[in-house]
């Protein structure tokens, strides 16, 4: 997993780092500095590797560097200086007062004397071979505007290769919010840690491919306070829960699922595909009479059962699953009802499970019981089902998705899987996860059964309820980003998930 840190949990770290540990605010500056230096060398060995017929002379490489009056700003003097002696023709373009800067920017600038290093008030070309943006860094708190926003609106324009130093000026580093302007990189390298605002919408858009570079802020330097978000970043098969050689079909977990109504068995059927194809050795369906010939075709795998047996099968499963399809009548309600009372097994709640919470009191006052009580239960809402189960408006929710994911999973007591284009995985007194894999192509009706599966499939297995949630929803996006590059985002369907 990536820790993913706002500005205050980094100037933490800053701080213990030079203060406790004795590393220089100048050391960790040349650090920066060198990363960047190899992110732009890099860049520039992808785009000139054998244009060059052998042993012609290499031309020479402009390169505008945009530097505030704060750290980041030195960050990017000190770049200069790097690649003023690397084949490079370097400008440095200072924003602000000079005057007002901080002591380690003001020794940069004192350095690059003795450097060939061109100074200039506004950019001298219309082209440049890279850009650098040093204007800000996250301790952007009020929206640019005057003489920098000016400056980042221009530095848009202007051609050439972008790369930002630790954030692109102008993305709050919290929440990925437009402080009015923003820089628009192709690439920003992350110093020591990856910032919120460069992985969260709309500040993932104007960052570009983000590096994160190690510049000597160990993970001790957040002392007992670790970071509050975190990624996960791994190969999606190591994440799997591990298989016993000698198992069965029993060994390997039971969903019991409770999804479809009339006209809709398509979401049972994707829910069980995906509960297998997670790795559970049997699922049951319990669905409507009329889904039975349409399940038994499409999963013939699965074991159909109607919606009066529901309650005989608690003592089979391992896992209950309910929502998917489902409907709100009478039975529907019934139904969440009995599983809720009359069973302790784990739960998943998705889809209209969690719109019938939303409508009846008595239901979300037992669920809220049950989740006080200890057990396992994840809760599967997208923006408008947490919307109606908080009270709020869809827009409020979706600026501050980890906020209401967080109110919602301390008020049951259960794990909220807040989905949108960020998904945010809550539980009481842990770290959030938020989810990075995935694609447009997952906006697409019966996607969330599909993830309603998964994660009742690793459930099944064994997996903690939060683990399961967060491997869950890392794996369906993953399954996204390969179902993209086979269909295309416009052309995925979520059958092709599974």
């Amino acid at each position: 997993m990536k820790y993913l840190v706002n500005a205050a949990e980094m100037r933490r770290a800053d701080n213990f780092t030079t203060e406790r540990i004795g590393i220089s605010a100048m050391t960790l500056m040349e650090r920066a500095a060198l990363a960047a230096q190899a992110s732009v060398e890099s860049y520039c060995r992808r785009v000139e590797g054998g244009s060059e017929p052998e042993g012609s002379p290499v031309p020479k490489r402009t390169i505008l560097i945009m530097a505030g009056t704060g750290n980041n700003g030195g960050d990017g003097l000190a770049l200069a200086r790097l690649l003023s002696g690397a084949d490079f023709c370097v400008e440095v373009w200072i924003v602000g007062d000079g005057t007002r800067a901080t002591e380690p920017w003001t020794r940069q600038r004192e350095i690059l004397e003795y450097y060939p290093v061109n100074f200039c008030t506004k950019p001298e070309r219309t082209e440049y071979t890279i850009l650098v943006d040093a204007l800000f860094g996250i301790g952007l708190s009020r929206d640019i505007s005057g003489v920098w926003q000016d400056a980042v609106e221009l530095f848009n324009r202007l051609q050439g290769w972008k790369i930002a130093l630790d954030i692109p000026s102008g993305v709050n580093s919290d929440t990925g919010r437009i402080m009015g302007s923003s820089v628009m990189a192709d690439e920003t390298v992350a110093f020591g840690y990856c910032k919120r605002g460069e992985v969260l919408y709309p500040g993932c858009l104007a960052a570009g491919k983000v590096t994160v570079a190690d510049i000597g802020i160990p993970e001790a330097a957040f002392e007992t306070e670790m970071p509050e978000m975190y990624a996960l970043d791994e190969k999606p098969e190591a994440l799997l829960p591990k298989r016993c050689p000698w198992g069965n079909k029993g060994t390997f977990g039971k969903v019991l699922l409770a999804a479809g109504s009339p006209g809709m068995a398509g979401a049972a059927v994707l829910a069980a595909r995906a509960a297998y194809r997670a790795g559970a050795g049997m699922v049951r369906v319990v669905t409507p009479a009329e889904n039975r010939s349409i399940i038994q075709t499409a999963v013939p795998e699965a074991l159909v059962s109607t919606r009066e047996e529901l309650a005989s099968y608690f003592g089979w499963a391992d896992v209950i699953a309910i929502g998917p399809g489902l409907g709100k009548d009478h039975g529907a309600g019934r139904m969440l009802e009995q599983v809720l009372t009359e069973s302790s097994l784990p739960l998943l709640i998705d889809g209209d499970g969690l719109n019938l919470a939303a409508e009846s009191p008595d239901i979300r006052r037992i669920l809220a019981e049950q989740g006080r009580t200890g057990r396992s239960i994840v809760l599967t809402p997208h923006v408008g089902e947490l919307a109606r189960l908080l009270g709020k408006a869809v827009p409020e929710i979706q600026e501050r998705l980890a906020d209401y994911g967080r109110d919602l999973a301390m008020e049951l007591q259960t794990v909220v899987a807040a989905k949108d284009a960020r998904t945010f995985i809550c539980k009481p007194g842990e770290p959030v996860c938020v989810n990075l894999s995935g694609n447009s192509g997952l906006a697409t009706a019966g996607s969330g059964d599909v993830l309603a599966g998964i994660v009742a499939g690793l459930m099944a297995q064994g997996m903690d309820a939060c683990r399961a949630a967060c491997v869950g929803v890392y794996f369906h996006g993953c399954m996204g980003n390969k179902a993209a590059w086979q269909h295309g985002e416009h052309g995925c369907m979520a059958g092709d998930l599974v």
